[in-house]
């Protein structure tokens, strides 16, 4: 798969005060370049002094928000987004994202005002998530700036790979949002056999083999131990049939349904 992102990022829902913000100065400071957050987690704020915070250069950072789906409508988008920037400190983000493809949204208008962003300089990328195939043909055909990424929940109990099959095709990254399963993964057993025969833990595990499927993970963590971790799981080398036992698992369980 295409890949134009860093191999790992930072996700930051829940990491809400300015004490768990200073995570993102920690990963920037340890060698991460992706940090991604949203309207809807109430955090730009804090992350965005968490960036300013790093001694880490800006252009070297690719900075993701999204808009959330009642602000979609052109007006909203293009006055939220300027609000995002305001609350982040910086003059623009380098990814944003149709949150969901719900309430107001309508493909149309809502990637037009995406279009003016890219045009304006104030958006370097466009990216939607939690997407169909279906959505994603309508808004690559729509679109007059790259679509950049897709971003979609996915980890080994929720697999969806026909959106890595069209991605590949069509030529964007996939970023995984809670590629560990809230915590689920250490409980499932092809998991941790895996991770037995490779001395390593279920989540770093998790982490490796959606890495090797090409998408790009964005755990959230708030330790140093934690971002560390997982800044090193990433170059955990599974062989083929570790890849096969995971991508074969039955069970499915979706964190964030729409």
């Amino acid at each position: 798969m295409t890949r134009s992102l860093p191999r790992i990022g930072l996700g930051t829902m829940g990491l809400d005060t300015p004490d768990e913000a200073a995570a993102v100065t920690t990963a920037l400071e340890l060698g991460y370049r992706h940090v991604d957050t949203a309207q809807i987690y109430g955090n730009e704020t804090v992350v965005g002094d968490a960036l300013a915070a790093a001694d880490v250069p800006r252009e070297d950072v690719t900075l993701a928000t999204k808009v959330w789906a009642d602000s979609l409508a052109p007006a909203d988008v293009r006055r939220t987004t300027r609000e995002s920037l305001d609350r982040l400190g910086v003059d623009y983000v380098d990814l944003l994202y149709v949150h969901r493809p719900v309430d107001t949204y309508d493909a149309e208008a809502t990637l037009s005002a995406f279009d003016e962003l890219v045009d304006d300089g104030l958006v370097r990328g466009v990216g939607v998530s939690n997407f169909t195939v279906a959505e994603l043909d309508e808004a690559l055909a729509l679109l007059d700036a790259p679509l950049v990424a897709h971003q979609t929940e996915y980890h080994p109990l929720f697999q969806r790979p026909e959106l890595l099959d069209h991605a590949e095709e069509r030529g964007y990254d996939v970023v995984a949002y809670s590629p560990l399963s809230g915590g689920r993964v250490r409980g499932v057993d092809e998991v941790v056999a895996v991770a037995e025969k490779h001395d390593a833990t279920p989540e770093a595990v998790s982490l490796a083999w959606v890495a090797e499927k090409g998408l790009c993970p964005i755990p959230k963590a708030s330790s140093e131990r934690h971002l560390r971790a997982n800044l090193d799981a990433v170059s955990l080398e599974l062989d083929a049939g570790d890849v096969t036992a995971i991508d074969g698992i039955k069970s499915e369980v979706e964190l964030f349904p729409e």
